[in-house]
């Protein structure tokens, strides 16, 4: 080979140390380091850092996979398999190639020029070596371009997450680095003082309304009670103690037999070594076997693996399905009704974070109106749900056939459905009791949040669990100074 080998180049650059490099002035960057002292939002950072660490070393090695480098370096590859007859055979043609594509193209003529007429056996390797330092400067400088440019706009969106998230302190709970990493996940969406006003005024309601945050915590604890034995039995193996008979365990005399195990040997048969005439005997019966033993029997302990059907806590928690709030919007739910039903639905949101569960909103009176509150951008749309007026009127049939039709899919399954309402409307028709009834028996849960003292039991009487939360005057009073 007249050259080193260049089809690992561009990785030979990437790998080289420019990414860590990167890394470091990134972290070093002093609004970066202006993190609040919140282990679990310094934990979503690195967390940020890193996965952007991991995904631009094949952003940067496929900003070099351009056609203009793509030729030289296959070109490159080629020649160094010369032998050095055929390169000085072919080298004006090679630099002619060079001519519109390569930075090394003026150096290379200069070489050849210098070297024409001349035949030197080194100079075909020689040649290949600045070519190959050529080729390994230019695959740096595109990389270095394209690494500068990713990390700028990185760094935007960093200081946009955390922008966002010291906005959002006091606005919700603190917890661990689970429920706090899925909503940084959330925090590249920028919110205005409006957006963050709205949110604090309901976090505040729920704490001045701890009922329903009570409510909210045992709907997210329910889908955890499932005992459908498809989800939670597991085949495991376990080592247990088991009993077996065994011929060598000594609980019990059952008889006699012949053997050659001495330590259970009848005493009359030690008379044979009393004499020496008779001693060769003992001998002979000992190598048949046949020597009188005791014969016992009895139950020997041993660990074995078992294999065993058990209930495996962590396949249900991974299966939990979303929460899928249905919020009547009509116009007699506007007032404190409608603050208890965002409320509600803004709890519920935490606890879908907390447990990496999907959430949708959807809002019904004579239209529908869904929000995915989990979602990249859920912020946002948590902030349109919770500025939304209600108005209209009731029409719950549609909301119903829409979210049966949801959970019918394998996304939604083990879902949680909690329709919350002043429930005065009339009762649900056969055909969409039948389906509810379906997915009952498939381990999916109804819940009805019923706002208001007047609601129709009939209508409540196909959901799961029912909750009535509709406090007098006075506790409200209460609850607000």
């Amino acid at each position: 080979m007249l050259g080193a080998d260049g089809l690992n180049l561009i990785m030979m650059v990437a790998e080289s140390g420019i990414i860590d490099t990167a890394v470091n002035d990134l972290i070093g960057r002093s609004q970066v380091l202006m993190i609040p002292q919140n282990r679990a939002l310094k934990a979503s950072v690195n967390n940020q850092v890193t996965k952007w660490r991991n995904g631009v070393k094949r952003k940067i090695t496929k900003a070099c996979e351009t056609e203009r480098l793509l030729t030289e370096l296959n070109l490159y590859q080629e020649v160094i398999y010369y032998d050095e007859e055929t390169f000085f055979e072919k080298a004006p043609e090679i630099v002619n190639q060079l001519q519109w594509h390569s930075p090394f193209y003026s150096k290379a003529k200069k070489l050849l020029e210098r070297n024409k007429g001349v035949y030197n056996p080194m100079f075909p390797h020689y040649f290949c070596e600045q070519w190959y330092k050529s080729l390994s400067k230019a695959i740096k400088q595109a990389e270095i371009a394209e690494l500068e440019s990713d990390k700028e706009k990185f760094l935007a969106d960093l200081y946009q997450r955390i922008e966002t998230m010291q906005t959002l302190q006091n606005v919700t709970e603190e917890g661990d680095a689970v429920k706090v990493g899925r909503l940084w996940d959330m925090a590249a969406a920028k919110l205005s003082k409006g957006d963050v006003a709205s949110m604090k005024r309901y976090a505040e309601f729920l704490k001045k309304n701890g009922d329903l945050q009570a409510i909210a915590e045992k709907l997210g604890r329910m889908a955890s009670d499932v005992s459908d034995p498809d989800l939670e039995k597991n085949p495991a193996e376990e080592l247990k103690m088991v009993e077996e008979k065994s011929d060598e365990a000594v609980d019990d005399i059952v008889g006699i037999h012949e053997s050659d195990d001495l330590s259970r040997m009848l005493p009359n048969e030690t008379m044979f070594l009393a004499y020496p005439e008779l001693e060769v005997i003992f001998y002979k019966h000992l190598v048949d076997k046949r020597l009188m033993n005791y014969k016992v029997k009895g139950k020997a302990r041993k660990l074995r693996k078992i294999k065993s059907q058990k209930p495996e806590n962590r396949k249900i928690d991974i299966e939990k399905g979303p929460f899928i709030i249905c919020v009547d919007a009509s116009g007699s739910m506007s007032g404190f009704p409608e603050q208890c039903a965002k409320a509600m639905a803004y709890a519920l949101m935490q606890i879908a974070l907390a447990e990496n569960r999907d959430c949708f909103v959807i809002l019904f009176s004579t239209e529908q109106i869904t929000y995915e509150l989990t979602k990249a951008d859920g912020l946002r749309e948590a902030s349109d749900f919770l500025s939304y007026q209600f108005h209209g009127g009731t029409d719950l049939d549609p909301v119903i056939i829409k979210s049966v039709e949801l959970m019918t899919e394998g996304r939604y399954r083990n879902a949680d459905m909690v329709v919350i309402s002043d429930f005065i409307a009339p009762k649900q028709p056969e055909v969409i009791l039948e389906m509810v009834s379906s997915l009952q028996s498939k381990k999916n849960r109804f819940h009805a949040i019923s706002l208001s003292k007047y609601g129709n039991p009939q209508l409540m009487a196909m959901f799961d669990h029912c909750w009535n939360y509709h406090p007098n005057i006075v506790g409200r009073l209460f609850n607000k100074w």
